[in-house]
């Protein structure tokens, strides 16, 4: 299966040049996700048992490229907490926070802890969420498809009433 987005944004950022760079980046990212070397090795890691680190390496150089850095420090600085993202990128005067879940992501509420992290850091007020699309923690149990359930989880906060600091998310299912 290949790598799909959803894509969600506040609608006062839709036509903006700080969101077209995010798209762009996003854009970026989906294309690579999406060649086959990078496929195979995240069917490798995204096996029952694996944790999400091994699907973070099959993308890792390139994101890296795309300026992102790996568990940014000091961007929590305010407050008083180990938080850190698995990847940000500054751009502008906001920036992207990458987080890659696999086992927890809906079961362990991972998604809404991602979410609240870009919602506090003020450095980053766009998320890229990397989330399996069918997860399964053990070969008997039945696949749970994690990526609609992020997907509908999380469209709630682009609702007018719900905006939050985070100005757009881009939820990517692989």
């Amino acid at each position: 299966m290949p790598v799909e987005r959803t894509g969600f944004v506040q609608d006062p950022y839709r036509s903006t040049a700080e969101f077209a760079d995010v798209a762009a980046v996003a854009d970026r990212l989906l294309e690579h996700l999406k060649g086959p070397e990078v496929e195979a090795l995240i069917r490798t890691a995204d096996r029952p048992g694996e944790s999400s680190h091994g699907v973070q390496l099959a993308f890792l150089p390139f994101a890296k490229e795309l300026g992102f850095r790996d568990e940014s420090t000091g961007l929590f600085a305010a407050y008083e907490s180990a938080v850190r993202p698995d990847y940000y990128l500054p751009l502008g005067d906001s920036g992207i926070i990458l987080e890659v879940e696999r086992g927890k992501t809906v079961r362990n509420n991972m998604d809404f802890l991602d979410f609240w992290k870009c919602h506090v850091c003020e450095k980053a007020h766009y998320l890229f969420l990397l989330v399996p699309r069918s997860l399964q923690h053990n070969p008997g149990m039945r696949p749970a498809n994690e990526y609609s359930a992020v997907c509908r989880r999380l469209k709630t906060f682009f609702v007018p009433r719900n905006y939050t600091n985070v100005r757009g998310l881009f939820v990517f299912g692989y």
